[in-house]
């Protein structure tokens, strides 16, 4: 009784040590693990990059993940149970935890090609005897569709709506769809999932960093898209590990029989375990919950405090601006005269990513000093503006 009544209370503890702050967490924390090891945390003044290992999981989702640890349970129960509480929360009429974004990709496109028979489960990536062409617009190709030819599919590229049209064949297993590309290709999402729906071919949108805005978790189900893949570890603060795959019964039902638990599969080592599943499940209904309007303000305080910081050095302009689709927050843009502060952006960002504590911008900008605010710490905000005022002054 004894040793039941220290479990339960072990139990009822975790949640506080869970909702800790980063820095408090650590003081808690005998072991400093980065350290041990010599790696070094930095400050996200980037965003939701894999390279950066995304997002902070919630406090609500660690909280979770310590429960599920403690517990065995029967996986392909559990798999059901979860992708049934995320289609209601979500629309959907099926969903499914997957291994990230990425992996959703490969257990979807597998889906439309082998649906529920067993023995093109077992064959796969080698499709003899099946549909093999995905159709995709030119401008919607992206280094993340290696997932799909993962299956053994040729991608076809397209441009026009009528070139999109005469694609259409016996062979077309199914029409792919990048949502940040959006804005890029000449056939919409609208009329793209209509298209699909007219000729009967699955259609499946990639909107991995598209949440927030809260709506965009709905949206494209509704839309008429017959699959959708969404990040867990990005926005909706997940699992980085863990995805979103949402759509009909039958797709969702041939996905999950094209990856794990099941044995020699395309989609056997896109493992998701108890913890990934409960917390990608608790990140959804926390995110469906927050107050994202507060949330919206205090990154455009942040964006403010950082540009003011900086608005005194020779020649610096700042402006807040908003990524169209993926990563859709303000973020902040400096620039200036490369004659006056005689520093490049690169330069820049290498001498805070080498500096103490060390700090990341966004990735691969050349025309600026690109900040995400959205992943940033409470009090981060200063240490970036501090240190972003002293680089710009040393030069």
């Amino acid at each position: 009784m004894a040793n039941r009544r220290r479990f339960l209370q072990t139990l009822g503890a975790a949640p506080a040590v869970a909702s800790l702050t980063p820095a408090a967490a650590a003081a808690v924390t005998k072991r400093d693990y980065f350290k041990d090891l010599g790696v070094q945390p930095i400050i996200n003044a980037a965003g939701t990059y894999t390279m950066f290992t995304a997002s902070l999981m919630l406090p609500e989702v660690m909280e979770a993940i310590n429960y599920a640890s403690k517990q065995f349970v029967r996986i392909t129960e559990l798999h059901d149970a979860v992708g049934k509480r995320i289609a209601v929360l979500l629309g959907a009429e099926a969903a499914m935890v997957s291994a990230g974004a990425a992996s959703a990709l490969t257990l979807g496109t597998a889906a439309v090609l082998t649906g529920m028979d067993q023995k093109k489960v077992l064959q796969l990536p080698d499709i003899t005897g099946m549909k093999s062409e995905v159709i995709v617009q030119k401008s919607h190709r992206v280094g993340y569709d290696h997932a799909i030819r993962n299956c053994g599919v040729k991608l076809v590229e397209v441009e026009t709506r009528e070139q999109l049209l005469a694609a259409i064949n016996e062979k077309t297993a199914m029409m792919f769809f990048l949502n940040w590309a959006n804005n890029d290709g000449q056939v919409k999402d609208q009329d793209f999932a209509d298209i699909g729906k007219k000729h009967g071919i699955p259609t499946l949108t990639d909107c991995a960093a598209d949440a927030p805005p809260l709506e965009n978790l709905t949206k494209y189900v509704k839309m008429g898209f017959s699959m959708v893949v969404f990040s867990g570890g990005k926005g909706i603060r997940g699992p980085q590990s863990a995805g979103l795959l949402l759509g009909s019964k039958e797709l969702i039902a041939a996905a999950r029989l094209n990856g794990p638990p099941n044995g020699d599969t395309i989609g056997r080592g896109m493992k998701v375990n108890k913890e990934e599943m409960l917390g990608m499940m608790v990140a959804i209904e926390t995110f469906l919950k927050k107050d994202h309007g507060a949330e919206w303000k205090e990154w455009e305080k942040r964006v403010s405090f950082i540009g003011d910081s900086v608005k005194g050095v020779e020649s610096v302009k700042t402006e807040q601006y908003l990524p169209v689709i993926a990563n859709h927050v303000p973020h902040l843009r400096i620039t200036w005269d490369q004659k006056k502060v005689k520093l490049t952006y690169a330069e820049v960002g290498k001498k805070l990513r080498e500096g103490q504590p060390s700090i990341e911008v966004v990735p691969g900008v050349k025309d600026s000093l690109s900040i995400g605010v959205w992943m940033l710490q409470p009090g981060e905000d200063k240490i970036v503006a501090r240190r972003i005022r002293e680089v710009l002054k040393s030069s």
